[in-house]
């Protein structure tokens, strides 16, 4: 009877409405990423550069990006925050390719505490949090790689600004681009700025009320997308990742990618993947490939704002966002020798934990709050 209700009461709006309310969602979340945008041009550069100054340096820069999707639960919230904060020219290019990378270290918490629910089993309780931290394993591994050659090469930016203006058509870097999805939020910003704009005494006033009303936008439109989707695929998902069992782990990565861009989120499609894991119905080694997916899949929201503030700059950022998952893959995936080492690292892992099972508490707090909390505050 209960589960009855409550399938009921899931699928109370049909899809279509919920696909509506999908599209004006969306639209929604351009304008808060407008907002946001708008309201950091009106703090000024003085308190700009007293707030995010310290983000040169990239570790720092490595360590914010992950404390702040640890603290919000969405690498998509915090790209698009980069994103804006790129395109106001608050934070270079070269500073926020950091942080994009600590917010994919970031993202990973979620499915970590999604496997602590299995702890009261031993052989449950391992296979999930193998599942979970392989993809912990594999995006630190990136980063480990990839942060050294872009500070000493700025390959990753160099290459997403080339794709941006061509995009953008235009050879020079900064400045805006046509955008008709700009255009569009341009209209709801310069509304919603206007008509709050006689409530305060100053424009600095005026800019921290828009870059939270932004932030506010962006957290609510991003978690009302989420949940619509989910419920328009939520049948379809279960079937989908076992159906790609059978198939190649290209197969994996196409189902991880489409899953998360069609859900909006890559915490849910890796999430997912921990109870099947757990329960044994999905193997450690299938789940893998998706977990990968959901990697490159994630990276559609931070275009999708780079498209809504119409700067280079802010696009560019969202493409190094796209090529650093892109990259990471094909630095480790293609080869025997280093295709499963996040996952042989994994399940060593939770061997351990599994015997010591407060360590798995050590570990996420550990790597996902003390450490980066630790960095920001010394460096």
């Amino acid at each position: 009877m209960n589960n009855r209700s409550s399938s009921s009461a899931k699928n109370y709006f049909p899809a279509p409405i919920r696909t509506l309310a999908v599209i004006g969602l969306l639209y929604l979340f351009l304008g808060g990423v407008k907002l946001l945008e708008s309201g950091i041009k009106g703090l000024g550069s003085d308190f700009t550069d007293a707030l995010f100054g310290n983000v040169s340096n990239p570790l720092v820069g490595l360590f914010v990006g992950s404390l702040a999707t640890v603290l919000v639960q969405s690498s998509s919230v915090t790209t698009a925050t980069i994103v804006g904060l790129v395109a106001s020219g608050v934070v270079p290019v070269d500073s926020a390719v950091p942080m994009i990378m600590g917010a994919n270290i970031g993202t990973t918490v979620t499915n970590t505490l999604v496997s602590l629910a299995n702890l009261r089993n031993r052989e449950d309780f391992k296979r999930a949090f193998a599942a979970a931290t392989m993809h912990d394993f594999f995006n630190v591994m990136t980063v480990a790689v990839l942060l050294p050659v872009e500070l000493l090469t700025g390959v990753l930016a160099r290459t997403a600004a080339g794709i941006a203006g061509l995009f953008a058509g235009r050879s020079d870097l900064g400045g805006s681009f046509n955008s008709p999805i700009k255009s569009a939020v341009g209209w709801l910003a310069t509304g919603v700025r206007d008509s709050i704009e006689g409530l305060f005494a100053s424009t600095k006033a005026l800019g921290v009320a828009l870059v939270v009303l932004g932030i506010l936008l962006i957290l609510a439109t991003l978690t009302l997308i989420t949940k619509n989707m989910r419920v328009l695929v939520a049948d379809r998902i279960e079937r989908t990742m076992n159906a790609a069992l059978a198939k190649s782990g290209l197969t994996g990565l196409a189902v991880g990618l489409l899953v998360t861009v069609a859900v909006q989120s890559s915490s849910i499609t890796t999430s997912i993947l921990i109870p099947l894991v757990a329960s044994g119905v999905l193997l450690v080694r299938n789940a893998y490939p998706i977990t990968l997916g959901a990697n490159i899949g994630t990276t559609i929201t931070a275009l999708l704002a780079a498209l809504g503030a119409g700067a280079v700059d802010g696009l560019t950022i969202a493409i190094v966002h796209t090529l650093f998952n892109v990259v990471g893959i094909l630095l480790i995936y293609p080869w025997p020798a280093t295709r499963y080492l996040p996952v042989r690292l994994a399940e060593a892992l939770a061997e351990v934990a599994t015997r010591h099972r407060s360590l798995a508490l050590v570990y996420v707090f550990g790597v996902f709050v003390a450490i980066p909390a630790i960095g920001v505050i010394v460096l």
